[in-house]
């Protein structure tokens, strides 16, 4: 099975993100009792968008930035080294207390002592992204997108990046481009607003061709029934995911992919990674492998970014779970929260357990 694109397109793929900053202590240590940090930009979108740029094919961000802010300026430069086109709002930070860039304040743990991470999104200024201030007539109909990318966090940031994500959603739909939607629930994000947000998510996920999340996503997001109870161990489990997502396919006809990965954590440093992902009517199960971890996180949009690159490229249904399955499992081996391939080879010999040096 293979997915349609849209043709002479500008860009193969699009996100739409709030960019901020991550500061991890050096050498695994814990955040209360450390001194030396290192500073990341980041977001779980331009995570998965990192597998299609460094590999290659033209991508484009869309947020909005602290006027005249370093930090602004840190992420910029980040995300042209990433080879990723920026367009969005500099908006004014106002008086001491007004707009910056979230601070995500992680350490990535250590053998039995599991990794922590503090968010800290007072005054984010992704909360503004706003339809008027984007020309979407113009980039989804003249520049062209093949596959827009969406994430729960930002279709739940506030009402204004809600209805951001809609209508996205609405004018990609309009002018062909393919729609994938990662449903990334959040409760804190949800708090007072569960209703406004299932009719938002509800009709995104209507209008998706790829439907990504886990059994908590589809329960709390779609009011999806979560998949039956298994055995033990995270294997044990994979035809009660599969009952899901068939419903997840029966309430939602109009995608034609639906992913969630696999991951049972043995320790911090080594975990089982596997994935489902339904095409059509046929599965794709990669069993869950065990996996060498650095930093866990990003792991998850590794897989988004090479299910969506696999799409991109063309290849048969059997390939993407496999190419995904390894780029997830890259991005565990950076310290950034994205991994960083530079070629599909790289890629493909994770895949294939090749740890060897190549010369």
């Amino acid at each position: 099975m293979s997915i349609q694109l849209k043709k002479d397109c500008k860009y193969a793929l699009l996100v739409a993100t709030s960019m901020g900053i991550r500061i991890t202590p050096t050498n695994g240590q814990p955040v209360h009792s450390s001194d030396t940090y290192k500073m990341y930009a980041t977001s779980a979108e331009t995570n998965v968008a990192s597998i299609a740029s460094y590999l290659g094919l033209p991508v484009k961000v869309l947020t909005s930035f602290v006027k005249g802010s370093p930090i602004a300026q840190f992420i910029k430069s980040n995300l042209k080294s990433r080879h990723m086109d920026y367009e969005g709002p500099e908006v004014e930070q106002g008086d001491p207390w007004g707009y910056r860039h979230q601070i995500n304040i992680a350490d990535s743990g250590y053998g039995s002592r599991g990794p922590r991470v503090w968010n800290d999104r007072a005054g984010e200024v992704g909360r503004t992204l706003n339809v008027k201030d984007f020309d979407l007539e113009r980039i989804f109909k003249e520049e062209g997108v093949q596959i827009v990318h969406l994430s729960g966090l930002i279709a739940a940031l506030s009402p204004e990046s809600s209805n951001f994500c809609l209508q996205i959603a609405r004018t990609a739909k309009k002018y062909g481009t393919r729609i994938s939607f990662d449903l990334n629930h959040r409760a804190s994000f949800w708090k007072n607003r569960e209703d406004e947000l299932h009719a938002i998510f509800t009709e995104i996920a209507s209008v998706s061709d790829i439907l990504i999340g886990n059994e908590e996503d589809f329960q709390l997001c779609l009011n999806i029934k979560g998949p039956e109870a298994g055995g033990k161990g995270i294997e044990s489990k994979i035809e009660g995911f599969k009952g899901m997502i068939k419903t997840v396919k029966e309430t939602f006809p109009n995608a034609s992919v639906f992913a969630t990965t696999l991951r049972e954590v043995i320790s911090v440093n080594e975990h089982l990674w596997g994935a489902i992902v339904l095409t059509g009517d046929e599965w794709q199960v990669v069993k869950p492998r065990p996996i060498h971890v650095l930093d866990r996180i990003g792991g998850g949009d590794g897989f988004v970014g090479g299910l969506l690159y696999s799409i991109l490229k063309g290849w048969e249904a059997a390939k993407w779970p496999q190419f995904a399955w390894a780029t997830g499992a890259m991005a565990t081996t950076f310290l950034t929260d994205y991994a960083q391939p530079t070629d599909e080879d790289m890629v493909w010999s994770i895949w294939e357990g090749n740890a060897r040096v190549t010369r």
